[in-house]
């Protein structure tokens, strides 16, 4: 899939997420925040002006966000932008239920928000012996591989793939390969390795 297609899912068919900001005591806050809309720019929220939600966003201008349904989930790191009242006439059109929460002229109260520069990532446990992980990014950034890689100085013991909950460490070769779009993170393989080579980034 691409990056488009993971956040179609993200707005409509998960649209509630868990968004993360640091609050005036500098302490993690969360939220549940709706994804009104999506386009090939990024993923648009909003808010009213009174709230400390909006207070940290402007401020911060960097948010994390998590959504699941059923056994998938959507997440994003990334950069936001105010775009005020852009957008908001959209909102309202596609999500109706927002004209009941403000209704009539009430709604110029809110602004809208764009996560406009982000990383991102999609994970699947539908199959749980066959979970799957894939990146995307948001915008004009370098999507930075996360996980365990084997270094130089493998000796093909297997010892990782002993451990391996999903076996996705591909033991035909020399050094052996980690599948990152099946791999847990767990790190079994990294700690079992009797050469210490197997690395996390």
């Amino acid at each position: 899939m691409q990056t488009r297609d993971y956040l179609k899912l993200l707005v409509e068919e998960i649209h509630s997420a868990v968004i993360a900001t640091i609050g005036a005591d500098g302490h993690p806050q969360t939220r549940v925040i709706d994804m009104m809309l999506w386009d090939d720019k990024g993923v648009y929220f909003l808010t009213a002006r009174g709230k400390a939600f909006y207070e940290q966003l402007m401020g911060q201008n960097y948010i994390s966000l998590s959504a699941t349904k059923d056994q998938y989930s959507v997440s994003l790191r990334g950069k936001i932008v105010n775009i005020g009242s852009e957008k908001l006439d959209e909102i309202f059109e596609k999500n109706p239920y927002m004209q009941k929460i403000y209704p009539a002229d009430t709604r110029g109260a809110l602004e809208v928000f764009a996560v406009y520069e982000a990383e991102g990532e999609f994970f699947d446990i539908g199959d749980p012996s066959h979970v799957t992980r894939e990146g995307f990014v948001i915008g004009n950034i370098g999507r930075k591989q996360a996980g365990y890689f084997v270094g130089e100085g493998c000796i093909g013991c297997k010892l990782c793939y002993s451990v391996c909950p999903q076996k996705c460490i591909d033991i035909s070769k020399k050094p052996v390969s980690i599948d990152q779009n099946h791999c847990l993170h767990c790190g079994r393989c990294a700690e079992i390795c009797p050469r210490q080579i197997i690395e996390k980034r």
